[in-house]
């Protein structure tokens, strides 16, 4: 049974018991302690928390999930994956466990031919927590499961809590026995992996007061309405239903592993390191495709991070099977979109812009690795030099941290060139990164506490705060809460920085890639809270915040709420200009480039898109043009609200990664662009006045952005060039079309003049040379030239007048001691011919005693090194130091 078919049969199965089917969230959780969604309940969090109203009191999904704690024993084991699905069932206070149990052990024991997944009864276990009376006698007197298959075991096995004060409690699982050739008798006590877990059900009874870790809580009592929360890992049922034997051999799976294999000339199974290998691309191809689908880009922060991780890792296993050369991330991601398609049609839809994304980063890093063993090779180079044998375990997490470099290619390096890795120095500094980024984890998790007081005004308000400012810049409205460092107040005085939450605002918040909103909130008591920002941190929720710049505020008041209306429609020319720009580029490089960011300011925006490189200068001015062409036709803007799929079937576009409602909003501006958007917008494109394009960069790999202005900002910005333009014309006496010409011929001069500059300076401080070498001293039978060269010579003539005054000491044992001031700070340079390193002088030791006495630091290699200092007043101190060196050597 292939693995859609698995997530299909299960959706339909509760669909028919009467559960809403959920759609997939987004692997970006919406929980700000959460990086991505880590099972399957995370995005029905909200609802157990009642922080949030459910959609229906019972739900049904299939949710993407990505854990990495475990990443580096991830194709070590057959066990340990980064991505997978979950399968659950979900009850918000309406059936409990008497229902529970008799819908799972339905749907798995029904034939397949009737639409469930045919496990044999007799195949079956389940557990239960030791305690838990209730669910052992529904096993047994209701499902009809024998005594000896049921197993009673304790907290760390059979009960489950979110790690935070909230609902808990026992859980009952149901493992499948997969035979004596995978293990011994005994049940799931036994042997986990002769008895795999196929279904967790868990039941939440309890109100949790204190949670200290899985096994030391607090229980305050029991909840008022008892949910159900099951997860059923896909993965692991396709092994199952599949008889392959573990994750990486199912479908899914198996089609990126294989191509993986033939793309690197390997065989699975034939080798234990390479098999590693091959699991490890089969699983990150899958986790980074997914992620990047929805919409996170690799950076090295957040999220970002976790996803270059998840790649590079990837990139260097395939580089460990021998594929070495770029492209075969581009294949790989190839055959994963083919292989989950079925499920995620979004996969399909999007695919070049995975592609541009996945394959700029395989790019990148092959770039980081020759970079990366460049550095190797100088440490490596250190460590031998020094008499040690060990890279040092700075270097390596330097390598590691900074570069992208793994430490398993560090350590393989360093074992072809004799060398061994502080590997206790390396972990050391791993585990202290770890340890603060675990501590910053735990700080986050109080936050819980804010989100229950805006659910609970989100509840107030109705379920939803009413956005007036499609057609309305002010509006009345009640105050539904004050929040003062995040409690609820009744009254706010003058000075007070506030959060407010309205039963109705005109103000926008913050979404979308358009700032949020600014203006005044007025009581009709005459207090004024003037609003910096307006976020929506719960669906729904649109939270004000400011300074109550007089009188006293009160919850529960009717106020009169008034945006910035210049600000405003500032802002919405640079949204509609983004619609423009970004239907430009798509016109010009194809649908590629997709957006993958954006910000809308008053005047100004920036437009981010995937692309595989930089855009030529060409495309720049001819999006610019057409954009402006545009402006000039004076196109209608129209918004309405459609369905999801007649939207998509109009061709508006959809932005890359992000994810809608049944419902969505679409704005068209003529028929030139059509996209999905929930921001606010000019009504005509002619009210946008101009656009000009003022730069395109890399933001990272794979995402180029644009920076642009528009409107009177444009209009300014196109004045003072035209000024500048003038004058450079009256200075060069020059025609305006002329001056590309005439100012590329005044910089080539200017560059002779300063290379005839450079000559005539080098030659005049070469002509000292003579004059030094005859001058030179005999000390202790070296030729000793201690010179102070003019303020104001830089290090390169420094150095080439030390080589040319050895050069003329011929044959005879000499050292070379060069100094300046080039700018406010010392320099030396030290040159020993080969009969004087023949005596044991070395320039880098020289020089490394003199920039000591001059208060810095240097060296190089024996016969040339170069140092410098911060005390220019000791320079003759220092080159009696060397001369006095020479001597005694």
């Amino acid at each position: 049974m292939e693995s859609a078919e698995i997530a299909r049969r299960y959706l339909r199965y509760f669909e028919e018991k009467g559960h809403l089917v959920v759609p997939s969230a987004s692997l970006v959780a919406e929980d700000p302690t959460l990086l991505l969604v880590p099972a399957g309940m995370v995005p029905f969090k909200p609802y157990f928390l009642a922080q949030r109203t459910p959609p229906a009191a019972r739900m049904t999904s299939c949710q993407k999930c990505v854990r990495t704690p475990d990443i580096e024993e991830v194709g070590k084991t057959t066990r340990h994956g980064t991505f997978f699905q979950m399968l659950g069932n979900f009850s918000i206070a309406d059936y409990f466990k008497e229902q529970a149990i008799p819908y799972a052990w339905e749907l798995l024991t029904k034939s397949q031919a009737d639409g469930g997944f045919g496990f044999p009864e007799e195949k079956l276990w389940v557990t239960v927590l030791h305690d838990d009376d209730e669910s052992a006698e529904l096993w047994h007197k209701v499902v009809g499961v024998p005594m000896d298959r049921i197993q009673r075991r304790g907290l760390a096995d059979n009960f489950w809590h979110m790690g935070v004060p909230g609902p808990g409690g026992p859980c009952s699982e149901i493992y499948y026995d997969r035979g004596p050739d995978y293990g011994r008798d005994g049940g799931p006590e036994a042997d986990e992996d002769r008895y795999l877990e196929v279904w967790n059900l868990v039941f939440m009874q309890f109100q949790l007061s204190a949670v200290r870790s899985k096994t030391d809580f607090d229980i305050s009592g029991e909840l008022p309405a008892k949910n159900i929360d099951t997860g059923m890992g896909l993965e692991r049922m396709a092994a199952i239903l599949q008889g392959v034997d573990n994750i990486y051999e199912t479908d899914t799976m198996w089609a990126i592993l294989d191509r993986a294999a033939d793309l690197t000339k390997s065989r699975y199974g034939k080798d234990a390191t390479d098999d590693v290998s091959l699991r490890v691309v089969a699983d990150h191809v899958r986790s980074g495709m997914m992620m990047v689908a929805d919409g996170i880009i690799p950076s090295n922060e957040g999220r970002g991070y976790v996803l270059r991780r998840i790649l590079r890792r990837a990139i260097r296993k395939l580089r460990l099977l021998g594929g070495s050369e770029s492209g075969l991330m581009h294949e790989l991601t190839a055959t994963a979109v083919k292989a989950m398609g079925e499920q995620y049609p979004e996969l399909v839809r999007t695919a070049a812009n995975i592609h541009t994304v996945i394959d700029a980063e395989e790019d990148a890093f092959l770039r980081t690795l020759r970079t990366g063993e460049t550095i190797f090779d100088v440490a490596a180079a250190e460590s031998k030099r020094s008499g040690r044998a060990v890279v040092g375990g700075a270097d390596a997490f330097k390598l590691h941290d900074t570069y992208g470099f793994p430490i398993e290619l560090t350590l393989e390096m360093a074992a072809e060139q004799g060398l061994s890795v502080d590997e206790d120095g390396f972990r050391r500094l791993m585990q202290e990164q770890r340890d603060r980024a675990k501590a910053d984890a735990r700080e986050k998790k109080t936050g819980n506490a804010d989100i229950s007081v805006l659910g609970d005004l989100l509840d107030q308000a109705g379920g939803k705060v009413d956005f007036l400012g499609y057609g309305s810049y002010d509006a009345e409205a009640r105050v539904v809460g004050l929040l003062v460092h995040g409690a609820n107040v009744a009254e706010a005085p003058e000075g007070t920085e506030v959060e407010v939450v309205l039963d109705r605002t005109p103000f926008y918040a913050e979404g979308g890639g358009q700032l949020a909103d600014q203006g005044v909130i007025k009581f009709l008591g005459g207090a004024v809270i003037e609003i910096r920002d307006v976020q929506s941190p719960l669906p729904g929720l649109t939270v004000h915040r400011g300074v109550v710049k007089s009188g006293l505020a009160r919850s529960g008041d009717t106020v009169l709420a008034e945006i910035d209306r210049s600000r405003r429609v500032a802002i919405s020319r640079s949204h509609s200009a983004t619609h423009l720009v970004h239907a430009g580029f798509r016109k010009a490089l194809g649908e590629s480039a997709a957006q993958a960011g954006s910000e809308n300011s008053p005047g100004r925006f920036r437009f981010d898109f995937t692309a595989a490189g930089a855009v030529p200068a060409t495309v720049l001015r001819d999006v610019e043009d057409e954009v402006n062409e545009v402006l000039m036709h004076d196109l209608e803007v129209r918004a309405f609200v459609t369905s999801q799929s007649e939207a998509v079937a109009m061709g508006a576009m959809a932005l890359f990664g992000e994810k809608y409602g049944d419902e969505v909003r679409v704005v068209e501006i003529g028929e030139y662009s059509r996209e999905l958007c929930g921001g606010t917008h000019v009504g005509s494109s002619g009210q946008l006045g101009v656009v000009k394009l003022m730069s395109e960069s890399s933001i990272g790999a794979g995402v180029r952005r644009i920076e642009a202005l528009v409107g009177m900002d444009a209009f300014r910005f196109l004045a003072k060039e035209n000024v500048l333009v003038n004058q450079l014309a009256e200075q060069v006496k020059a025609r305006r079309e002329e001056l590309p010409e005439r100012i590329a011929g005044l910089v080539t001069k200017l560059r002779e003049a300063e290379k005839d500059l450079e000559r005539l300076r080098a030659e005049q401080i070469l002509s000292a040379s003579a004059g030094l070498a005859e001058a030179a001293k005999d000390v202790n039978g070296t030729a000793f030239v201690g010179h102070r060269a003019p303020d104001g010579v830089g290090a390169d003539d420094l150095r080439k007048l030390a080589l040319d005054v050895r050069e003329r000491l011929g044959a005879r044992p000499a050292v070379v001691m060069i100094t300046a001031v080039p700018k406010d700070r010392p320099v030396v340079v030290v040159a020993v011919n080969e009969p004087g390193r023949g005596r044991g002088h070395k320039a880098g030791r020289l020089v490394g005693l003199a920039a000591k006495v001059l208060g810095g630091g240097g060296g190089g290699k024996d016969d040339l090194a170069q140092g410098g200092g911060a005390d220019p007043g000791r320079i003759e101190e220092a080159l009696a130091v060397v001369e006095r060196q020479v001597g005694a050597e």
